[in-house]
């Protein structure tokens, strides 16, 4: 197994890391420890794609994996932020549908032609700007745990609009990458 799968796998096991962090309010700190581990985990997001790309690594393992990997720990750290009322119901249901959809196309390709359909451009953008805006509102209530006052209604407000342009992002990359590999439903048995 090459270095950006590895990288790939290590986002995958810190996201139950992030979620006890998270939930875990007995710990001092713990929203703070859950954005540190977001953010140690949405690296190597970036660093194995970035090695995998410069050193001719890519591999169908990855191209499977990795925005697996992506969806896994941003889902759970947006059902988090739901929990703590700072990212809507909804705009957590479009991602995981959104997700959903991808992810039969994908299946589905795979199923009847071996084919493995990689991340879109607008995907990797989704991707990053759902983990930078996760980032910020992980810090802020990070803050929080040391200085409560920081969350007001400016706050949540604020993070409810991210959230909602979060959604839109979302929904146009998933309509794009199914529109452009429809040929996969249209020739599917």
């Amino acid at each position: 197994m090459n270095l950006p799968n590895k990288l790939t796998l290590i986002r995958v096991i810190l996201v139950p890391v992030f979620l006890f962090f998270f939930l875990f309010t007995g710990i001092p700190g713990h929203y703070t420890i859950a954005f540190v581990v977001f953010v140690a985990a949405s690296l190597t997001d970036f660093l194995d794609g970035y090695l995998a790309r410069k050193n001719n690594l890519v591999t169908t393992f990855g191209k499977f994996l990795d925005p697996l990997a992506d969806k896994m720990l941003v889902t759970c750290a947006l059902l988090c932020l739901m929990d703590v009322k700072l990212c809507p119901m909804l705009v957590v249901a479009i991602i995981i549908l959104r997700d959903t959809a991808v992810n039969a196309l994908r299946l589905l390709a795979a199923s009847e032609d071996g084919l493995v359909i990689a991340a879109a451009q607008s995907g990797r953008v989704k991707t990053a700007m759902q983990m930078i805006v996760t980032c910020i509102l992980l810090f802020v209530l990070g803050i929080s745990d040391f200085y409560p006052a920081v969350m007001g209604n400016w706050f949540t407000i604020a993070s409810q609009i991210a959230c909602w342009i979060l959604a839109a992002i979302t929904l146009y990359s998933g309509i794009e990458y199914l529109y452009k590999n429809r040929h996969v439903f249209l020739q599917s048995k």
